[in-house]
C-alpha cells in the first residue's frame, strides 16, 4: 500500500502543484476601435494623399504640398461611450484668432465592412471611408465616389496614444 501511494498520490500531488503555480497567457488583441483610440484617445496626422481619377493615379503626395496650414491638423479620436471626435489646429495655424479646436463631431465604426465615417479637414467634411489599413501607428482610409471613377486615399500616422 506505501509503495502504491508513493508511486500514484506522490506523483499526482507535485503535478498538480506544478501546474498550478503557473499562469496562462491569455493575449488580448487590439480591436480595430482600439486601434484607432488608444485606450482614451489617440491623434493622428495627414502624412499623404493618393487620388485616383478615371482610373489615373496621381501617385502619392505628401501632405506637406498640400494646404499646409490644414495639412498639419490633429484628429483626436476617443475611446467613449460617445465617440468623441476633435479636429485641431496643428503647427501651421490657419485662423490665429480661432480657438485651437475647430471641430467637435464623432465617429462611427462598423466592423462587418471596415467603414470609418468621420470628418477630415482637407475636404471639410465627414465621410464613410473604406479602411485600407489600420495598426498602432498607420491608418489608411479610402473614400469611393458611387457616381463617378474616382477615389482618395488618406494616410495617417498616429502622433499621441493615452
Amino acid at each position: 500500500m506505501k509503495q502504491l501511494i508513493r508511486f500514484l498520490l506522490i506523483p499526482s500531488v507535485i503535478g498538480w502543484l506544478i501546474s498550478g503555480c503557473s499562469e496562462k497567457i491569455d493575449p488580448k488583441p487590439s480591436t480595430y476601435s482600439q486601434l484607432l483610440t488608444g485606450t482614451e484617445k489617440k491623434t493622428w496626422r495627414m502624412v499623404s494623399v493618393f487620388i485616383i481619377d478615371q482610373g489615373q493615379s496621381s501617385g502619392v503626395i505628401p501632405a506637406s504640398q498640400l494646404t499646409p496650414c490644414i495639412a498639419d491638423d490633429l484628429l483626436t479620436f476617443y475611446a467613449n461611450a460617445e465617440h468623441k471626435f476633435e479636429a485641431s489646429q496643428g503647427t501651421n495655424i490657419c485662423y490665429p484668432k480661432s480657438p485651437d479646436i475647430y471641430v467637435t463631431d464623432t465617429w462611427d465604426l462598423v466592423n462587418a465592412n471596415a467603414t470609418l465615417d468621420f470628418y477630415i479637414p482637407l475636404l471639410n467634411g465627414k465621410y464613410p471611408w473604406i479602411i485600407k489599413n489600420l495598426t498602432a501607428t498607420v491608418l489608411t482610409v479610402e473614400y469611393y465616389f458611387p457616381d463617378i471613377n474616382a477615389s482618395y486615399r488618406f494616410t495617417f500616422n498616429s502622433v499621441t496614444t493615452k
